[in-house]
């Protein structure tokens, strides 16, 4: 009986991006398949599965079937020090480059590890676009795991089809998406430079978006309330069979994440600061400042910030990272943090923020995001609406998903998509610009309260569809029913031959 169990269990091997937007989403998504019966191997490196081993030793001591399998980064023949093995690493262009090398280098030994251990599906982020012809290899299904939104990846696919940008006298005059249901319109200087012009980057682009067309489908971290109509124009017009399976991080760790921020609280004594001050506001009236774990901001413009903050009047919470802070002569922050504990009315947080419980409490009423995916399905959930801050990569797109599909977000006039790691000055947002969309967003005007309205009731969806009988939970199982019948299939096939 035991060995028939083991021989029908799904076995799955997950392998993650090292960069913590992809990263994250993906570990959250292989321990779901795992809580559903899956026989779960996460494939990563020594330095990666840090942030990630003791949540997957728990799951495992509960008997969940998931483990992690790791291979040795190729820090010595790229030039890195032990240790640097993940994009929020890479603190120069020269670095970046050599990480990257690192991770293209890791392809034949995740190809052998797939050859030893034979699995019946392999869930490859879309960073890996080879993995589509590893799994025809050895004739099993690769799911294309997409970290954002659909709304994102259709941008993409009608923009790199029809180049609607191309032929325009300036890289500042609009042009509009084709092929979406809504008009939507950005100039070239919005979207990623290797999509605005052929460059060296585009052949390294092109295949990875490519690759979602050439798999088994698509898992997105998304759900259906929120994204219906870029769902349902992924799958017909674009032809690209996909699941809906989000929030992953709201659905993986609904039943520890109050446990998990408390437990960070007792460890961190000065968190007991920020919650006191937190409930010493009245409801809604404080904005969590937070732009991610790789944007990297100029002085010039965290004083802009600062400045356009302070003059708004609301109350803040801003996450600031220590590369960011500004040391010797110019105290420009630390005076800043000074004053704003002298009023009372900012709160800055050096590096970490325990971002769930402020994005939770009562008090906290809005969020200023650079739009990554992760963020704002996290301020979703707790029913926030959002200034909206786009940096690089797809995050303009999702900017236009919050503001004009979605109408739960405030843009703050961000107008170049930069490389993540390049402080741009030409490309500065003034004070006067975000203090204005703080007051529209934390306002009591009727748009802040018509857009609140509708953050709480996608909030509520997000909490909804991961239930059982809810609509990511549904996609969830039918998707390892699916691939339950594969595996038969193919075992039929393999004996009648």
């Amino acid at each position: 009986m035991e060995s028939q169990q083991s021989h029908n269990q799904l076995n799955v091997i997950f392998v993650p991006y090292p960069s913590p937007g992809h990263m994250i989403p993906m570990i959250d998504t292989a321990r779901l398949f795992a809580k559903h019966g899956v026989s779960v191997i996460i494939i990563t490196t020594h330095a990666n599965v840090s942030s990630f081993q003791k949540t997957i030793d728990t799951d495992f001591s509960l008997g969940y079937p998931i483990k992690t399998h790791l291979i040795q980064f190729p820090s010595a023949q790229v030039g890195l020090p032990d240790g640097v093995e993940n994009l929020k690493d890479g603190t120069s262009n020269e670095i970046l480059d050599k990480i990257t090398r690192g991770i293209r280098m890791l392809q034949d030994p995740i190809e052998v590890l797939f050859q030893e251990f034979q699995p019946d599906c392999i869930v490859t982020d879309m960073m890996y676009p080879w993995t589509v012809e590893a799994a025809a290899k050895l004739g099993i299904p690769r799911i294309h795991f997409y970290s954002s939104s659909y709304f994102s990846n259709c941008a993409f696919h009608f923009i790199m089809k029809y180049r609607p940008h191309d032929g325009l006298v300036s890289d500042t005059q609009k042009f509009t998406i084709p092929g979406l249901p809504h008009t939507i319109e950005m100039t070239p200087l919005q979207i990623p430079d290797w999509l605005r012009e052929k460059n060296p980057a585009t052949a390294y682009f092109e295949p990875i978006y490519k690759s979602g067309e050439k798999s088994y489908g698509t898992l997105y971290n998304s759900f259906h309330d929120l994204e219906s109509d870029y769902e349902k124009l992924s799958k017909t017009t674009m032809g690209i069979k996909s699941w809906s399976v989000g929030p992953v991080s709201a659905w993986a760790n609904k039943d520890d994440q109050k446990k998990g921020n408390k437990d960070h609280l007792e460890e961190l004594g000065e968190e007991a600061e920020l919650l006191n001050w937190l409930k010493s506001k009245e409801n809604e009236s404080v904005l969590y400042v937070s732009f991610g774990s790789l944007t990297r901001l100029s002085h010039t413009q965290l004083v802009e910030i600062a400045h356009g903050l302070e003059n708004s009047g609301h109350n803040f919470i801003w996450v600031v990272r220590k590369n960011d802070r500004d040391e010797g002569e110019n105290r420009f922050l630390q005076d800043f943090e000074q004053r704003m504990k002298e009023s009372k009315m900012g709160y800055i947080i050096w590096n970490w923020a325990p971002q769930l419980l402020i994005l939770d409490h009562p008090s906290t009423g809005g969020i200023v995001t650079h739009c990554g995916w992760n963020s704002i399905l996290e301020s979703l959930n707790a029913g926030l609406p959002m200034i909206a801050w786009p940096m690089f990569a797809e995050q303009f797109f999702n900017e236009k998903l919050l503001v004009d599909v979605l109408k739960i977000g405030v843009p703050v006039g961000a107008k170049e998509n930069k490389s993540w790691n390049s402080i741009c000055v030409e490309a500065m947002v003034r004070r006067e610009e975000i203090a204005k969309a703080v007051e529209i967003l934390m306002g009591s005007g009727q748009e802040s309260k018509e857009m609140r309205m509708r953050a709480k009731k996608f909030g509520d969806a997000a909490k909804r569809t991961i239930e059982e009988g809810g609509h990511s939970y549904k996609n969830l199982i039918q998707l390892v029913d699916e691939l339950k019948s594969l595996k038969k299939s193919k075992a039929f096939i393999d004996k009648t031959d």
